[in-house]
C-alpha cells in the first residue's frame, strides 16, 4: 500500500494557495483547498473539521469506524484524543488557581506527599519541565498487568521503587506524562472531588460537550459510535484493530489513570471547546493569556510549551497554539490559529502516515492567506 510523501501534499497546496486572487467564480475557498489534499490522500481514516470564528466550514468524515465491519466514520463518531486530553486537565488546575485553591508555583509535595522528588511545582508539572521519570517504565517493570492501574498505584510505585529523576526542575523542556498524572491527582487533592467527575461538571457539561467525557475501557466499548484505532499491518495487507497487539495492551492495564490522556470526543465537541478559550466561561483572558505563553527556563531561555498546549508565537500563520495525541491506532490534533480566529480539528482512527503533512499544508495555506490579507 504505497502512500504520497509529505512533500508531495505540502507542494500540491502551495499550488492551491498561490492561485492568483484575481479569479471570482473558480476561487478556491480554504474549505475547498484542504478537501482537495484529503482527497490525494488515500487511505485516511478520520474526521477533520475547519471552522472560522467558530463556524464551520468544513467538516468531513473519511473511512470506517471499524475495519472488520467496514461501517462508515460519521461526523460525530468519538475519537480517543489521547494527549490531547492533557489541555483538559491543565484548565482544571487554572480553575483551582482561579478560586484560590492552590498556585502555580506551590511546590506538589503540598498535595502529593511522600513524594521522593523535591523541588518540583504545579507550574514545573503543567510545562513539561519537571525532570520527573516516566512513570509508565516503572509500572511496566512491576505492575500487575492482569489489573487496571490508577493515580494511587501509580504515585505508590514511584515511591517504593523511587526511579530518579531525569534533570533539576525548571533545567529543560522534556514531554512527561507523569507530570499530568500528577496534575490530576492534585486536582482532587485540591477540589476535593473526583478528577472525572470535576471535568465532567466544570468543563464537559457546561459546554455541552455532550459526547465527551473520560471512560473507562468498558464503557468505550460499549459505545456504538466508536471509532476504532487501527494499525497496518504489512504481513496481512489489512487494518487490524490497534487494541489486538500485546504492545498496546499497557491501554488497558493503565486504564484508570487520569490527566495525561482518556478523554474521547468528537470533532464538534473540540470546537465548542475551542470556542470557550475565546469567552471568559470557564477562566478569565487573563488566566488564558498565561497558559499560551512560553515558559522561562532557568537560563532564562523560552521553551515552546504553556499549560497544556504547544505554542508558536510568531509562525508564518500568525501566533498558533496546539497539541496533538498519538495512541496505539490514533492521531488526534487541535490547531488553534489565535491571529485569524481559526481552527483545524483532525482525529484519526488508522494512525495514517501522512497526518503531519495534512497540518502542515494548512499552516501554509493559512501563511498564505495571511500574507494576502495585510
Amino acid at each position: 500500500m504505497t502512500k504520497p510523501p509529505a512533500l508531495f501534499v505540502i507542494l500540491l497546496i502551495v499550488l492551491l494557495a498561490c492561485q492568483p486572487k484575481k479569479e471570482t467564480v473558480t476561487t478556491k475557498t480554504t474549505a475547498d483547498k484542504i478537501d482537495s489534499v484529503m482527497q490525494a490522500i488515500p487511505n485516511f481514516s478520520g474526521v477533520v473539521l475547519f471552522a472560522e470564528n467558530g463556524n464551520i466550514e468544513y467538516l468531513k468524515p473519511f473511512g470506517v469506524r471499524s475495519f472488520e465491519t467496514n461501517v462508515p466514520i460519521q461526523p460525530t463518531d468519538i475519537f480517543e484524543l489521547a494527549s490531547v486530553s492533557k489541555q483538559f486537565t491543565a484548565m482544571t488546575i487554572m480553575m483551582l488557581k482561579e478560586e484560590g485553591k492552590l498556585n502555580y508555583d506551590d511546590p506538589i509535595e503540598k498535595f502529593l506527599p511522600g513524594l521522593p522528588y523535591q523541588n518540583i511545582t504545579i507550574r514545573h508539572l503543567l510545562t513539561h519541565t519537571s525532570g520527573l521519570p516516566d512513570y509508565q517504565a516503572v509500572m511496566d517493570e512491576h505492575w500487575d498487568k492482569s489489573k487496571v492501574a490508577n493515580n494511587k498505584d501509580i504515585l505508590e510505585y514511584l515511591i517504593q521503587y523511587h526511579p530518579p529523576i531525569n534533570f533539576a526542575p525548571g533545567e529543560k523542556y522534556e514531554y512527561s506524562n507523569t507530570g499530568y498524572v500528577f496534575l490530576g491527582s492534585i486536582t482532587e487533592a485540591a477540589s476535593g472531588q473526583d478528577f472525572v467527575e470535576f471535568c465532567t461538571e466544570r468543563i464537559f457539561s457546561p459546554l455541552q460537550m455532550t459526547s465527551t467525557a473520560i471512560r473507562s475501557n468498558e464503557e468505550k466499548l460499549g459505545l456504538s459510535n466508536l471509532a476504532y484505532g487501527h494499525i497496518f499491518v504489512p504481513e496481512k495487507n489489512r487494518f487490524v484493530r490497534a487494541d489486538s497487539f500485546p504492545s498496546s495492551n499497557y491501554t488497558m492495564w493503565l486504564g484508570g489513570r487520569k490527566g495525561p490522556g482518556r478523554v474521547s470526543s468528537t470533532a464538534e465537541d473540540l470546537l465548542k471547546w475551542d470556542q470557550a478559550l475565546y469567552s471568559d466561561q470557564l477562566v478569565s483572558q487573563e488566566t488564558l493569556a498565561e497558559a499560551f505563553t512560553p515558559q522561562t527556563l532557568n537560563d532564562g531561555t523560552k521553551s515552546n510549551y504553556g499549560f497544556g498546549w504547544t505554542i508558536i508565537p510568531d509562525s508564518p500563520a500568525g501566533k498558533v497554539v496546539w497539541h496533538n495525541g498519538d495512541n496505539p491506532g490514533y492521531k488526534t490534533i487541535i490547531v488553534r490559529y489565535i491571529a485569524q480566529g481559526k481552527t483545524l480539528i483532525m482525529l484519526c482512527n488508522n494512525y495514517h502516515s501522512q497526518f503531519e503533512a495534512i497540518r502542515e499544508a494548512v499552516d501554509g495555506m493559512l501563511a498564505v492567506e495571511l500574507e494576502e490579507a495585510q
